[in-house]
């Protein structure tokens, strides 16, 4: 495998697993980031930019990331309450009157960022068409009725956290999240990640083609089977788990320029390993030009603990702070410091304060993990022994 870029002198793990990846466990095309104090100390890429292509991946292919757009997504609502200009505490339909119709006058916006919402699915699923175009889908989280009383538990909100995210945005400053994330945070520090791509040649000409595929005999961990609770939850078309990944049906073409130019804030940011490093290296501090995006005060409300136990949706334990995924059994991170978010199917980007680190992980080779993918894993693992 011909795997391009740079490994800082301590680091060479990282480099090691990356390319046991493609040898092994089934990688087609991906790359992969790390900063640490600030500073860029892994940066690889390597295989072809189209899943199902030849073309190599260069040094500027960008991908889309699925969920680990969630993290990047958070962001913009955790930097408009540091700049007072939304408060967690108070009722999502204080921004949004339309949102307390069906008994969700009380959900705050503090829920809707931890998954405790109560609104994961949608009585009916959204075609790709609505789901896009910025009206169907706020509409429709703000009919429904919660399927849990709101913050007495959590479940992963797979899909319509986009319009959740979006709506109270938009709602709160005029501008659309995706407008907000390029102008006030991707701009700053000079990151090629985009949630509403610009169909721009210079843009959309960088992206690569994504593509599910199976593990090979050589991955055997890959093949591990899912609990029994699990693969029920998955296969049933009436469980909460299945209406929720069901939100948008049927599943829109990643690769078509109308998906990738919405702003869904849950599942279709593009950008590269290094971006997405270099987002959370910025998250916890300061970057080599001297940017961040949060202070100290927003980086902990981040990573603190807002929801932890069984998750209604996933159906196994999950941890959530304001936005973020945290570190625990179902998303391995570096540390119980880290939060972050896996993408299914593959994608890892994440902050550990600890060790001041800022991982990012992309692939087009779109495995059916959901949140622990062993490619992921690998170079988690080998960038902690690096540590």
């Amino acid at each position: 495998m011909d795997v391009r870029g740079t490994v800082a002198e301590g680091f060479e793990p990282v480099r090691d697993a990356f390319v046991r990846n493609f040898e092994v466990l089934g990688d087609r095309g991906a790359a992969v980031a790390v900063y640490r104090d600030g500073r860029k100390v892994v940066d690889l890429w390597g295989g072809t930019r189209d899943a199902d292509g030849t073309e190599p991946w260069t040094e500027d292919t960008a991908q889309i990331v699925r969920s680990a757009t969630k993290g990047v997504a958070a962001a913009v609502p955790l930097l408009l309450h540091q700049r007072g200009l939304l408060d967690l505490d108070a009722p999502v339909g204080a921004y949004w009157p339309e949102f307390k119709a069906g008994g969700k006058e009380k959900i705050l916006v503090r829920d809707v960022l931890a998954h405790r919402a109560g609104i994961p699915a949608l009585d009916r699923g959204l075609t790709a068409a609505e789901a896009a175009d910025g009206v169907s889908g706020p509409r429709a989280v703000a009919a429904q009725r919660p399927f849990w009383e709101p913050g007495t538990g959590h479940g992963y909100h797979a899909q319509t956290y986009s319009w959740l995210l979006s709506e109270l945005v938009l709602r709160a400053t005029g501008r659309t999240l995706g407008s907000v994330l390029a102008q006030d945070i991707a701009e700053p520090l000079g990151l090629d990640f985009w949630i509403g791509l610009p169909q721009t040649e210079a843009e959309a000409g960088r992206v690569g083609r994504v593509a599910p595929v199976e593990p090979p005999e050589s991955a055997g961990m890959l093949r591990t089977r899912p609990r029994r609770n699990v693969s029920e939850a998955y296969a049933d078309p009436t469980s909460l788990t299945r209406r929720t990944f069901a939100a948008i049906d049927p599943l829109p073409d990643e690769n078509a320029p109308a998906y990738r130019a919405a702003e869904l804030p849950a599942s279709n940011g593009i950008g590269t390993a290094r971006a997405l490093a270099r987002f959370y290296g910025a998250a916890i501090g300061e970057v080599e030009d001297g940017t961040r995006i949060f202070t100290p005060a927003t980086t902990a409300l981040a990573a603190r603990e807002h929801s932890s136990g069984p998750d209604r949706v996933l159906v196994v334990n999950t941890r959530f702070g304001a936005g973020y995924m945290l570190h625990g059994p179902a998303s391995p991170l570096l540390s119980p410091a880290s939060f972050g978010h896996p993408g299914r199917g593959g994608s890892l980007a994440f902050a550990d304060p600890e060790s001041g680190i800022g991982f990012g992980y992309v692939t087009n080779a779109l495995a059916k993990s959901v949140t622990a993918d062993p490619r992921a894993q690998a170079l988690v693992r080998a960038l902690r022994s690096a540590l």
